[in-house]
């Protein structure tokens, strides 16, 4: 499997009270479980991102439960009104467990 790479895109600053809107996208195959192998015949095992979560300081601004029908690499848009300055934690969960995370810094101007 390829190398799964959560990106994110997020103003460095804003004000507060502003509305900003927040891009991810994380490298992911998303195998739906229904796929054969085509050389052994066999099922490929389901591995999907089944849940994203978007927390500002801790509180959540974005959540999402994900299904296998979603294509390889999701990506999620949104937007969120700035309280002040503070980290948005992002979570990426795989039907392993693994969690996928990246945080990103915005500034209060």
């Amino acid at each position: 499997m390829a190398k799964v790479k959560p990106r994110v895109k997020v103003p460095k600053s804003a004000s507060a009270g502003d509305v900003i809107t927040i891009k991810t996208l994380i490298s992911h195959p998303m195998e739906s479980g229904q796929r054969k192998d085509k050389k052994t015949g066999e099922l490929i095992p389901r591995k999907i991102i089944n849940k994203f979560v978007a927390a500002f300081e801790g509180t959540p601004v974005f959540t999402a439960n994900i299904e296998p029908a979603v294509s390889a690499n999701p990506y999620f848009e949104f937007s969120m009104k700035v309280p002040g300055p503070g980290t948005i934690r992002f979570e990426w969960t795989d039907d392993d467990g693994t969690v996928y995370d990246l945080e990103k810094s915005i500034a209060v101007a």
